[in-house]
């Protein structure tokens, strides 16, 4: 295990992630988003949208074999992505850079699937992405807007057997005047559907 983070189970502090101004999937988000995807040893996994790569860093720890293959264009997430992968030695992650679908399109087909920015392109990405997943494959969501929960749900109805709406709602602790306060996080959905009834 790598010393950055010794533990097998998941939920890596956000804390010891290199971050810089660009959106990251919080902890307590990160640990139901990967439950819902449902990862096993040797899957390949497009993380789309991936930000500073917490959540495909995670991922790349949980399938032992397999490759996870973040997707991201921003020049400051793709370094980001790139200093995570090294920081947590995760040699089965794969930075890709560009814009999805039209990044996705060279990839090997994928296991799972996980959406945490989609550019304006949700129901061009879920299509591709539907096409490419095969029987059993999985594809997990993560959105902050009511906009985007109801286009995918519309979308992922389309295309899988099975659709499920989690909603978030994580307060932690702040410590003000040696008081401790709840301080709330924005609410998240966390949108989960399974191919052809396997879900």
């Amino acid at each position: 295990m790598n010393e950055t983070w010794p533990y097998r189970t998941p939920g890596i502090p956000d804390d010891l992630f290199a971050r810089g101004e660009v959106p990251m999937t919080k902890e307590e988000i990160r640990v139901v988003t990967l439950a819902k995807a449902r990862l096993a040893p040797g899957q390949v996994i497009w993380d789309i949208g991936a930000g500073t790569g917490s959540l495909a860093v995670e991922a790349a720890r949980q399938v032992p074999g397999g490759v996870v293959y973040a997707v991201e264009r921003g020049g400051a997430g793709i370094e980001l992505i790139e200093k995570n992968r090294l920081l947590f030695a995760v040699g089965n992650l794969v930075v890709v850079p560009g814009e999805a679908p039209d990044a996705l399109v060279s990839l090997p087909g994928p296991d799972r699937v996980f959406i945490g920015g989609s550019g304006g392109k949700l129901d061009s990405i879920i299509r591709l992405s539907a096409g490419r997943l095969g029987a059993g494959g999985r594809l997990v969501i993560n959105a902050v807007t009511l906009e985007t929960v109801g286009e995918a749900l519309g979308l992922l109805q389309m295309y899988f057997g099975s659709v499920e709406v989690v909603q978030l709602s994580v307060a932690k602790t702040v410590c003000s005047g040696g008081r401790h306060l709840l301080k709330s996080l924005n609410p998240v959905f966390i949108i989960s559907a399974g191919k052809d009834h396997a879900g």
